[in-house]
């Protein structure tokens, strides 16, 4: 009998859906990439063809082919989305497996989460994805395909607003409460995060965060630091010992 195959790892990524004014941001979407192609990691994301999002699963795309990036994205968000393709009367259409092999077609979509058809997914340049009826939705399928990956799962953090910063606390949240036991990283390049990794420093010393959870929230200062800082991930003592049916 041979050796079991181990899971690939899985890391969702939250980040912005623009560019923002800082290059240096753009490039740590593409190295990240890299990093994640080297390593055979599958990338979970928010499913924009835009900014960070949409930099960062192009690339992966591009290296290491559709099935290595999984977007997902709630339904109102696809009618702003550029990269997905119009019906005729202006509204936003989910082609088919047939439709979508013809050159040039904008994102395809998968499915709606629970009415998915048998048969080939479909993909694109920017990986494949998965139309879901709203943001709760969408956060817990990221967090279930990440729990579902191989050791060094997780999730991370690059430069974004106001959805990526409720996206990385609500999973630091989980980990404390004993959703998920997996890492958290903030990828804290040109002093980005600085803000957000003082708040949680000052949370510690006022009594709201204890000290032991108070390193749920890791900083990489560098692309290379994300990848070893998932695999060492220490689960924090202080995490609620809670038992959740239904996760």
């Amino acid at each position: 009998m041979g050796i079991a195959e181990t899971k690939r790892p899985v890391v969702c990524v939250f980040c912005g859906s623009v560019e923002g004014i800082n290059p240096a941001h753009m490039e740590t979407a593409r190295r990240l990439a890299q990093i994640f192609h080297e390593n055979n990691i599958q990338l979970v994301y928010g499913g924009g063809t835009k900014g960070l999002m949409g930099e960062i699963a192009r690339t992966l795309v591009s290296l290491s082919g559709p099935e290595s990036v999984h977007g997902i994205i709630p339904r109102a968000l696809v009618s702003i989305e550029p990269g997905y393709k119009q019906n005729g009367n202006g509204t936003t259409g989910t082609p088919s497996t047939s439709s979508a092999s013809a050159g040039g077609a904008g994102k395809v979509a998968e499915r709606v989460v629970g009415e998915a058809q048998s048969g080939n997914v479909p993909s694109s340049e920017y990986g494949v994805t998965t139309i879901v009826a709203d943001m709760h939705t969408r956060k817990r399928l990221m967090a279930e395909k990440v729990r579902e990956g191989g050791p060094g799962s997780g999730f991370v953090a690059l430069a974004g607003g106001f959805g990526t910063i409720e996206e990385v606390m609500e999973m630091t949240t989980w980990n404390q409460l004993g959703i998920h036991h997996l890492g958290v990283v903030l990828l804290n390049v040109a002093g980005y995060w600085d803000g957000l990794l003082e708040w949680v420093r000052n949370s510690v010393r006022e009594g709201y965060v204890s000290k032991e959870n108070g390193s749920i929230l890791v900083e990489a200062k560098t692309v290379e630091e994300v990848w070893p800082k998932l695999v060492q991930y220490q689960v924090s003592e202080g995490r609620y010992q809670l038992k959740w049916e239904d996760e």
